[in-house]
């Protein structure tokens, strides 16, 4: 099992990213909320990684933060949750936002979220509370602002790699456009701002 990749960034593609280790390049899906914590291209990351293995593929999963892999790892055991909507429900907001959700049965916030109807964001409180019990009363927010994201840079067209990390993450390609559309207005802003915008968006609605 591959537990964490160290090595340099030389790829940066939401969703996915690549990472050089000894000559080898290791592609990896990761959460919005992990892709804006990640340095420059050419810098050296340390990625935690979920590694999960099916009869067509072979796929690596990364995280900066062990709290969000925890979490990762929790929502793939609940009925009806992949690894792609776990990224998705990871992707709009972290392990501390979760835990804000289920505490207060926050069910409108996690509908918000790509591929999450009533059902399953009812589904994901009540499992995940009785999954993580006292771990999820340890993740008590840092201030008002835990729970954002930061930003960097991507050198390609900032809105169409926006649309095409929402239509990843499982936004339909309408959906997505409209999104960016909505947030991008006149400003000359960075693919990984808009994507935080529009997904802020969509869960402040």
């Amino acid at each position: 099992m591959i537990g964490s990749i160290r090595g340099r960034l030389i790829v940066k593609q939401p969703p996915d990213i690549v990472v050089e280790a000894a000559g080898v390049g290791y592609e990896i899906q990761v959460p919005m909320t992990t892709l804006f914590q990640l340095p420059a291209l050419g810098d050296d990351v340390l990625i935690l990684t979920h590694f999960v293995v099916r009869e067509d593929a072979q796929l690596l999963y990364g995280f900066v933060d062990d709290t969000d892999r925890q979490l990762f790892r929790q929502l793939i055991k609940v009925n009806g949750v992949g690894p792609k909507l776990a990224l998705a429900i990871l992707s709009g907001m972290d392990a501390v936002a979760f835990a804000r959700c289920v505490g207060r049965n926050d069910v409108s916030a996690l509908v918000a979220l790509p591929g999450v109807g009533k059902k399953t964001a009812e589904r994901l409180i009540v499992e995940m509370r009785d999954r993580l019990g006292d771990w999820l009363s340890q993740l008590s927010p840092q201030g008002e602002n835990a729970g954002g994201i930061v930003g960097a840079t991507i050198a390609h067209d900032p809105i169409a790699d926006a649309e095409s990390a929402l239509v990843a993450l499982g936004y339909k390609p309408q959906e997505a456009s409209r999104l960016v559309q909505s947030v991008a207005g006149d400003q000359d802003l960075d693919s990984e701002t808009l994507i935080r915008l529009a997904l802020r968006s969509t869960v402040s609605k």
